[in-house]
């Protein structure tokens, strides 16, 4: 006889949390010291280089800033000495951006033009 296929709905709540919890406790056992420490840089590294918005953003810099305490000024420093050519290509990028952006817009408002004419 074909045993049953369940799937997260046929659980409570509790249950499913139950199982969660059970299968976490499993899976953290299971792996080896090299294993945890490798997923902990891949869970680490998303949260920080992968923020999205303003709020993730700023929840990265906190965590970080806790992290390095009172030595976080000083690395600041540190980085902003040593990649300060950053800055200036990280600039231009902008303008360039920005110009390029000015450009489709004046060419869209181009393209409107030249259609009311064709009717």
């Amino acid at each position: 006889m074909k045993r049953k296929s369940f799937i997260y709905s046929d659980l409570s709540k509790k249950q499913l949390e139950k199982l969660k919890e059970f299968y976490i406790q499993k899976k953290v056992e299971s792996m080896s010291h090299q294993q945890l420490k490798q997923y902990v840089l891949e869970i680490i590294s998303h949260q920080i280089n992968d923020t999205i918005d303003k709020e993730e953003e700023v929840e990265a810099w906190t965590e970080i800033s806790d992290f390095f305490g009172e030595k976080f000024e000083q690395i600041i420093l540190e980085i902003q000495t040593k990649y300060i050519d950053d800055q200036n290509v990280l600039a231009t990028e902008l303008d360039s951006k920005q110009h390029r952006i000015e450009l489709l817009e004046k060419n869209n408002l181009d393209q409107e033009k030249k259609d009311m004419w064709d009717d």
